[in-house]
């Protein structure tokens, strides 16, 4: 479809040369598009940035899937994914920064994966699973940050996100005990 053709194209543009890299000539010309296609599917830079975010969020809800059995393992495997694909997590993290100064950003991005966190926390049979949800949210946003910029930055999936992920589950499973 072209349209994810173009938002794609978007998301490596922002990924590699951030929000001002994004230009309508500039997406064609990464698409392999003729001049004007990005302009006729996102008539403004405003809907070219919702198009890409959409685009990004709808990724992302895809790529959780928590396994109520393997709760640490499942969440492992999801961060590892999002350093595996660099350029989605890069391009999240701008749409992020961006949605401060947009609001209308903050909406299409209010999927987050703190709606998955709450899910896990209630599978945990957390007594408050919006506050643990954030809270697990938080954590993981930091680890992925860490691991994706910070001084623990790599390209891919890095040994010891699982055990990161495990001795939080622990942690909140020890503080859910009477």
């Amino acid at each position: 479809m072209r349209r994810d053709l173009i938002a794609d194209a978007a998301i490596d543009l922002v990924a590699e040369q951030g929000m001002r890299g994004l230009t309508h000539r500039a997406v064609d010309r990464r698409a392999g598009l003729p001049e004007g296609s990005t302009s006729a599917y996102f008539r403004t830079r405003k809907a070219l940035v919702e198009g890409f975010v959409a685009r990004l969020a709808n990724q992302e809800q895809q790529d959780i899937a928590p396994d109520p059995d393997d709760v640490a393992g499942s969440i492992a495997r999801t961060i590892d994914s999002w350093l595996v694909e660099r350029n989605r997590t890069l391009a999240r993290y701008a749409a992020m920064l961006e949605a401060t100064h947009h609001p209308e950003l903050k909406s299409i991005m209010a999927h987050s994966p703190r709606e998955q966190a709450t899910a896990i926390a209630k599978m945990l049979g957390h007594e408050d699973p919006e506050r643990a949800g954030a809270h697990l949210t938080a954590f993981l946003e930091g680890l992925l940050f860490y691991r994706l910029v910070g001084a623990g930055s790599t390209v891919g999936p890095t040994p010891g996100t699982e055990e990161s992920v495990r001795d939080l589950k622990a942690a909140v499973e020890k503080a859910l005990r009477p």
